[in-house]
């Protein structure tokens, strides 16, 4: 799959308090609209809110993400993935708990 650049004009102060929360959340802001965008592609809708204005045993998603990002900051001998090998994984696993759910295991 080709990639291509797309251009956001925010206002400064947007654009500065945007990548300071990204940075919060350990993504750059280029990660963030990608993931930003496969979502809204993906469920055809704004499908999801990680806000940091909730204490973190209140928002699973973000406490979830941040785990999974030292988890695999922490594994040296996981070689990084494409988005697209990322999204056949998800699949996969989607596919095995479908699966699991379909025989009761």
């Amino acid at each position: 799959m080709a990639q291509v650049s797309m251009t956001v004009r925010l206002d400064s102060q947007l654009k500065q308090n945007f990548d300071a929360l990204c940075s919060r959340m350990g993504l750059s802001a280029n990660a963030a609209m990608n993931i930003f965008a496969n979502a809204v592609v993906r469920t055809r809708s704004i499908p999801f809110m990680i806000n940091l204005n909730e204490p973190q045993a209140e928002n699973p998603a973000l406490k979830r993400f941040q785990e999974f990002r030292a988890s695999v900051a922490a594994d040296d001998s996981r070689p990084d993935m494409t988005l697209d090998e990322i999204n056949e994984e998800i699949r996969l696993a989607r596919e095995e708990k479908a699966a699991r759910e379909k025989t009761g295991v």
